[in-house]
Formats: C-alpha cells, sequence, structure tokens
C-alpha cells in the first residue's frame, strides 16, 4: 500500500474515532480541532517527505482550515503563497504533493500564488481577502507568511468600513436565497447559519484586529451572557454539521430530508412523545432565531462604529420615552425596560408610527436583557394586556405584532407561543416551523389591504375592509395553530385557549365565542373546498350549517386563505382560489335564501341545459341534433356541469367523426385549472388507463366528474394542472397529452406501466394507508376517504384496484398534502347502487394490501 493510501486508511480510523469520542461527549470545539491537527500533521509530513522545504514556498492553511476548524469531511483550503519563480524541479515537488493530498482522501482547495498577485487578488475580491484574514502557517518559508500577514492587516488592504459593507451586503445577498425555515437548511449559508456568526467574527478582525470572539466582550461589542449564547448557538451548529457529515459521508452542509432522522440518531435524540427529528430540528429553529438577532444587533453596532459624519441617522422624538433614530426606535433610558408594560408599549409605538422598521442596537440589547429578566408571562401585567389589545386592533398592529415575534417578545408575553416556537412537522407539506407559519399567515392578512394585491386575492381584498374587527381575525390567526404538538386536536385545544386568553383581556363574550369558533373550524372551508364535492347542494347545505351567518363565513374566508398561502409557498394557486371563492358564493346564496328554501334539483338542470341550449344553436347547431344527443344523457350530467361546458362537450361530440376517442383540453382554465373531458365507449379500467398516462406525463389531476351515458358512454372530466400549479397552456403539452391518451384508450387491454421511483425526498417518510368510509344518505353512492403515500402511479393503481373489486367511481376529489395523498372518493356498484358493508371492507383491504408495499 502505497503513503497516499495509508494516510487515507488514518483518515478514516479517525473519523470512527471522533464520532466515537463524539457519541461519548466530547466537547465538539474538542474534536474540529483534533480532526485539524490530524491534517496539520499528515501535511507538515508529507511537505518534508516530498522535499518541498528547500523550495522558496510557504504553505499556508486559510479559510476555516486557517480557523483550526475541520469537521469530518470540510474541504481543506490552502494557499501555496511562492517567494521566486519556482524551478522545474519545484513545480514538479507542488504537483506531487496536490496529487498526493487528492490521493489521501483530501477535498483541497487551493491556489499557487506570489505575494504580490494574493494582495492585488485579495483587494479586488472580498472572499479571497476574508479567507487570508484567517491565514495560518503550516511549513515553508516564515518570512514570506510574515510578510503577508503584515501586508493584509495594512490600513490600505480592506479598510474597515468598505469590508463591513462589503461583508453586509454579502450576507444580505446570501439570505435572499434562502429562509432561515427551510425544511432542508444549508447549516452554513442559511440566515442564522454559521456564516451568519462567522461575519461578525470577521468584521470584528477588520475593526479591531481581535482574534476571536472572545475580545469583542473586552472593545464592549458583546456582553458576557451574549458572547455565551452566540458560542453556545455556534457548538450546537457544528455539533449538527458533525454529524451530518458522519452520516452523508462527504462535505454536506445541507440538512437533507433523507439524513434528518440519521442526524437525529448519530446527535442522541429519541422518539417520544416527538419525533427525534423534530425535537432536533425544533432545537436548529430555535438557534438560528437567536443568531439571527444577535448578528443583527452586532453589524448594527459595527456600522455605527465605522460610520462617516455623512450616515448619522437623523432623530425625531416621539414622546418622552422614546425617539425615532432613522428607521429605528430608540428608548431614551437604558432602565426603561425594568417596567415590562414599557416592552409592550414599544410595539406599540411601532404600529403607531410606519417609519419604524427595526429597533436600534443599545435598545435591542436592553430589550433582550429585560426580556430574559420576566419571571412570569407578560400577559400576567393588567397594564400589559390593555396595551396588546391595542396593538391587536390597529390598523398597522401586524407588523408590530411580526417584530414581536422577531425579537421573542410575542413568546414572552405568551406562553402558548413559545411552545411553539421552533416547532417543525416532519413532513413535505408544512414548509415552516408552527411559529414561522403563523407569522406569515399574518403577514397575508396584512397583504389582502395592500392594493397592489387585489389581482391575487380579489375577494380577500374586499372582504378584509369589510370585517367588523380585523383584530378577531389577527387573534384567531395567532391561536389557530398553537396547540400542536400537545396532542389531541389541535383546533379544539387552540379554541379553548382562544377562549380563555379573551375572557383575560376583557373581550366581550361574543368577540370571545367568534375568535374560538374561527379557530376550532380553521380547518372546515379549505377540506370542504377541496375534499368534497362542492357543486353537490347538500354538501353546501351542510357547510352552511356549520358557518351559520355570512360575518362567520367572511372571517372564515380571509383565514382559510391566508393559511394556506402560509403553509407552502408552492400550495396557493388558481385551482384552490376558484374552489374557495365558488364555496364562499355558494354558502353565501344559501344563506341569505334562507333553509326553508332548498335547491330545485329540476329547475338547476332546466336552467343549464337552456342556457347551453342557446349556445349551441348560436353557433349553428340544429335542435334536433341537441335533443337526439341529450336524450342519451342523465339528468345527473346537467346537474354537476356548468352550462359552458355542456355546449363545449355538446358540439364536439356532435361533430366528431372516427372511432378514435374523443379528448378535450379546455383553452379556457376551468376554475384555475385544465379541464381535460373523454367521450369513448365505456370500458374497464378506464380511469386506471387515464391515470396511468398522465402520471407518465408528470400531470396532477386534481378533480375527476366520471360519468356514462344511458347507452354506455364514458363522459369523464378531469381538472389537471402541472407540477408547479399552473394550467396545461402550452399546445404542445396539450397535443402530447391528447396523442398519448388517444393511443391507450385505443387498446382494450391494459397493463399497468412501470411507474416512475419514489423521490429522493419522499423515502423518509411512512404513511400508513388508511380507507374509512364517511355516513351518508344516498342509497345510490358510497364516500370513501384515502389517505396513502403519495407515490407515482398512485390514481393508476386505486382504478386499477376499484376494477377489480367491481367498484364504479363516480366523484373523486385528488388533493396532496406533501407525501400525504389524502382522496376523496365517490363510488357505487356496477349494478348503480352504494356498497354494502362487505363490499367496503374487500375494497378497503384490497387498497391497504396494494398501497402498503415497499416502493
Amino acid at each position: 500500500m502505497d503513503t497516499a493510501q495509508v494516510a487515507k486508511c488514518a483518515l478514516t480510523d479517525q473519523n470512527r474515532d471522533l464520532l466515537s469520542k463524539f457519541q461519548a461527549g466530547t466537547a465538539i470545539t474538542e474534536l474540529v480541532l483534533q480532526r485539524c491537527r490530524f491534517v496539520d500533521a499528515l501535511l507538515c509530513q508529507a511537505w518534508q517527505d516530498l522535499g518541498l522545504a528547500k523550495y522558496p514556498i510557504a504553505l499556508i492553511a486559510v479559510g476555516g482550515y486557517g480557523r483550526s476548524e475541520l469537521h469530518p469531511h470540510s474541504d481543506v483550503d490552502i494557499l501555496f503563497l511562492l517567494g521566486d519563480e519556482l524551478s522545474p524541479a519545484g513545480e514538479k515537488a507542488l504537483s506531487e504533493f496536490i496529487a498526493y493530498l487528492w490521493d489521501a482522501g483530501l477535498e483541497i482547495g487551493h491556489s499557487v500564488r506570489t505575494l504580490a498577485e494574493t494582495l492585488s487578488q485579495g483587494r479586488g475580491d472580498i472572499t479571497i481577502a476574508t479567507n487570508l484574514l484567517e491565514a495560518r502557517l503550516l511549513a515553508g518559508q516564515p518570512a514570506l507568511f510574515d510578510a503577508l500577514y503584515d501586508a493584509i492587516r495594512e490600513g490600505d488592504f480592506w479598510p474597515s468600513n468598505a469590508f463591513f459593507l462589503a461583508k453586509r451586503e454579502e450576507q444580505i445577498n446570501r439570505h435572499a436565497k434562502a429562509s432561515a425555515f427551510d425544511l432542508e437548511p444549508n447549516l452554513k449559508t442559511c440566515p442564522g447559519g454559521l456564516r451568519d456568526i462567522q461575519t461578525v467574527a470577521w468584521v470584528a478582525m477588520r475593526h479591531f484586529n481581535a482574534a476571536c470572539l472572545e475580545e469583542l466582550v473586552g472593545h464592549g461589542f458583546l456582553d458576557q451572557h451574549e458572547l455565551e449564547e452566540l458560542l453556545e448557538s455556534q457548538h450546537f451548529l457544528w455539533e449538527l454539521r458533525f454529524a451530518l457529515h458522519i452520516v452523508a459521508n462527504r462535505d454536506e452542509n445541507r440538512l437533507l430530508f433523507d439524513l434528518q432522522p440519521q442526524v437525529a440518531e448519530v446527535m442522541g435524540y429519541q422518539d417520544g412523545t416527538v419525533l427525534a427529528v423534530e425535537e432536533m430540528m425544533k432545537r436548529y429553529y430555535r438557534t438560528v432565531r437567536r443568531v439571527m438577532e444577535l448578528n443583527e444587533m452586532l453589524l448594527q453596532l459595527f456600522k455605527r462604529a465605522t460610520l462617516t459624519d455623512e450616515e448619522v441617522l437623523t432623530i425625531s422624538p416621539i414622546d418622552s420615552d422614546f425617539q425615532r433614530r432613522g428607521r429605528f426606535i430608540e428608548a431614551l433610558d437604558d432602565k426603561l425596560f425594568d417596567s415590562p408594560e414599557q416592552i409592550i408599549r414599544l410595539f406599540l409605538l411601532v404600529a403607531r408610527n410606519s417609519n419604524i422598521q427595526g429597533i436600534f442596537a443599545p435598545t435591542l440589547r436592553s430589550l433582550r436583557c429585560a426580556r430574559r429578566a420576566q419571571l412570569q408571562p407578560l400577559c400576567s401585567h393588567e397594564a400589559c394586556r390593555e396595551i396588546f389589545v391595542e396593538i391587536l386592533r390597529h390598523p398597522r398592529g401586524i407588523p408590530a405584532l411580526s417584530l414581536m415575534h422577531k425579537h421573542g417578545v410575542l413568546s414572552a408575553y405568551l406562553p402558548a407561543w413559545r411552545a411553539i416556537e421552533g416547532q417543525m412537522q416532519f413532513d413535505l407539506f408544512h414548509a415552516y416551523t408552527v411559529d414561522e407559519h403563523t407569522h406569515r399567515l399574518l403577514l397575508n392578512i396584512e397583504r389582502f389591504a395592500q392594493p397592489e394585491q387585489k389581482e391575487e386575492f380579489p375577494l380577500g381584498s374586499v372582504l378584509i375592509n369589510q370585517l367588523p374587527k380585523k383584530g378577531l381575525l389577527v387573534l384567531a390567526a395567532i391561536f389557530h395553530d398553537i396547540a400542536k404538538g400537545r396532542g389531541g386536536d389541535h383546533s379544539t385545544l387552540g379554541a379553548e385557549d382562544a377562549l380563555s386568553f379573551c375572557k383575560q383581556h376583557g373581550m366581550n363574550d361574543h368577540d370571545g365565542r367568534l375568535v374560538a369558533w374561527l379557530v376550532e373550524h380553521h380547518l372546515l372551508m379549505s377540506v370542504t373546498a377541496q375534499r368534497r364535492d362542492i357543486s353537490d347542494p347538500d354538501v353546501v347545505a351542510e357547510f352552511a350549517d356549520v358557518v351559520r351567518d355570512a360575518v362567520h363565513l367572511s372571517y372564515l374566508y380571509c383565514l382559510t386563505v391566508a393559511d394556506i398561502c402560509a403553509t407552502n409557498d408552492r400550495l396557493w394557486n388558481s385551482w384552490k382560489g376558484t374552489l374557495l371563492r365558488d364555496l364562499y358564493f355558494s354558502t353565501q346564496r344559501v344563506l341569505a335564501r334562507g333553509k326553508e328554501k332548498p335547491v330545485d334539483i329540476r329547475a338547476r338542470v332546466r336552467e343549464h341545459q337552456a342556457k347551453a341550449r342557446k349556445d349551441l344553436l348560436r353557433r349553428g347547431i340544429k335542435e334536433k341534433d341537441i335533443d337526439l344527443l341529450w336524450g342519451r344523457f342523465k339528468a345527473n350530467y346537467f346537474l354537476r356541469h356548468m352550462p359552458n361546458q355542456i355546449a363545449w362537450h355538446s358540439e364536439a361530440i356532435l361533430k366528431h367523426r372516427g372511432d378514435d376517442a374523443l379528448v378535450l383540453l379546455s383553452k379556457q382554465t376551468s376554475r384555475g385549472g385544465t379541464e381535460l373531458f373523454i367521450y369513448c365507449p365505456d370500458k374497464p379500467k378506464l380511469f386506471a388507463t387515464v391515470m396511468a398516462v398522465l402520471d407518465n406525463k408528470n400531470i396532477d389531476v386534481h378533480d375527476a366528474m366520471v360519468m356514462s351515458s344511458k347507452d354506455n358512454y364514458a363522459l369523464d372530466s378531469f381538472i389537471i394542472l402541472e407540477q408547479n400549479g399552473e394550467a396545461v397552456s402550452q399546445l404542445s403539452r396539450i397535443q402530447s397529452i391528447r396523442k398519448a391518451l388517444v393511443k391507450a384508450l385505443a387498446t382494450d387491454t391494459v397493463k399497468l406501466p412501470k411507474f416512475r421511483k419514489l423521490p429522493r425526498k419522499m423515502k423518509p417518510f411512512k404513511v400508513a394507508t388508511q380507507v374509512s368510509f364517511l355516513p351518508g344518505s344516498r342509497h345510490d353512492t358510497s364516500k370513501m376517504e384515502l389517505i396513502a403515500l403519495d407515490s407515482p402511479g398512485l390514481l393508476a393503481k386505486v382504478g386499477d384496484i376499484f376494477y377489480r373489486c367491481g367498484v364504479v367511481l363516480v366523484a373523486a376529489k385528488i388533493t396532496t398534502i406533501g407525501e400525504r395523498a389524502e382522496d376523496f372518493f365517490m363510488l357505487q356498484t356496477r349494478e348503480g347502487e352504494a356498497l354494502s358493508e362487505v363490499q367496503q371492507q374487500d375494497l378497503r383491504e384490497a387498497l391497504i394490501q396494494a398501497l402498503s408495499q415497499p416502493h
């Protein structure tokens, strides 16, 4: 075995040793230092063995390696600093050295430069300049290193103010690319990650020539408590990164879904009332929030220290206790927050002053100290409660609440909020922690009132200004998910919390009951619109019974839309928007008409037919042809389709020639999606065939209405969307889908294709297949809910099982919630009856057996 292979084995052995020490409780600071010293020794030995000591070169560690921080698979960044031009023998020795390091399994990042080249490139590139600040001599010529060390500390090499501005701009750009609360966060680059801590250290090094964060205490930029908090956060992030490197067996900084459970295990977390991975991630999200606050405060202090006279902020008085300094609010007395109500009053002033966007650093430091000193929740003080209610009622209360959340004051005020801070749900549906989701929900409510949002939220922008008390909606938003993680129904528990809060804050019984009702039913409208057939008058009537009046309906609509938009950036689309608007207006009509005037089914059929007939006659279709065609259709077809759909289908059927299936895709969106209509002789597995083709085309199906004519022709409608939530609109895409469906439907025997593999993100998730039948009064249909892993080909497999069990699909509502499919089906037997209990049980067992197979 050659020396490089020996070194590679030694590095692998050391990783095992480091993991053993990590799990035994050795401090992470000692582990990253041990790794660094091991690599130092390996490089220095190779330097000697390959005879590089005789050449005018300095081997210098830079970047994280220069800081003596190496994780198991971290890049080893080195600079070969040249004194003179290397001889051919020197170049050969240097090439052999680099090759040796690669063969040993080290991830090398290297550069070869003279001193002049290094300084020139450092002056033009802030990243190179930053790496040089942390340079450390490993081997070679000390004089070369000393010359570099002195040169980069000269005043003209990135002056302190220029360096600060460049690093701040670098951070702003980095933060713009990711959220602190990403589901798969990058431990280094996400807001609140290791880069934010390093940025503070780098600015300090440049401004004070400080060698470490500890020196900032002596300069008055950190107090001892803040230093301990920053180092504790850094050490936890290091532990995460260390475990991640071990699990991934590579230089990986993204905490990927499929790695998170294994990282939690290496970190020593265990499943309990919450999953181990959720407990680990909760600490992560709480940690990055602390880092973000400290980073903001310290960079603001550094800015003050490097300001020129032209950059001094303008001061504007607010009252005897506060003033505005630029866009920041500032307390005039460091001891002001000894009085708890002044903590809350600061945020009331933020609500009253639209120019205030943040808290001045010295005031933020005082606020942090006061927040830590609270022995009981701020809501236990009557004066605080009175001010908090003022914030809720203020038109700009939400920006103030947002700032309270950012700086931990909302959790200091409300203990239940503290419990959900950083709480994640290990799934693909909830893109944010519970507290961050609620915060985004509040911001969405604020967006409804902004004129530029009218196009995206046309109904919400109207209703938000018609609500009797917007503050009640804000309060319902705060409490809607506040009981998550406790066990039990979070909607019911949250409603109880909300009612208690309203009583504690002196709100009247009516307002308290409204807020509690909204919390308890905050999922009702979403579930009804997306998982029930809202063209069914009975469904709308049941929903209206729960809603009771137009005021409750308007509040619930606003809360529902804001909630959906805050759950996942990709969740809201035109399809969902249209469904919710349709349900809103249908319910509004029911409430206005009153329960004593139920919908006349026959009148609706006649109305739809009359409007469609008028449209068809205008297009030149003969009345006798219309009557002949419609005589083949069942009344249910006219009830469940709108007049424009009936006219579109009818004209196409009457003009269709040939034996091929008629496949139509709408040019205009239907409820925000593309309508797919299929007309052909009904056949076994037709639904399964269509689903298989659409899955192969990466098309999402959201709605299915399956019915047949009196002479057994399929009249099937589907609402389909692209995977990004947009309607299918490209002509080439439409033609490709139509061609594939026509070809598939021309085949009498259908065999399900081999479906795509389960995506990487889905692999860690286990979703137990659940089949439940809902009670119903109709004798001709059964309602079934299916919960399963949203695996490729799911609907095609379900359709195949329906066929094998002798079940006919009447309608379906397809809902994907992250990794979960939560689908609703209306079914009947081939004889047109509801399923018996025995048939339901057979279908349940067949679905569970087929869909629970390993993927």
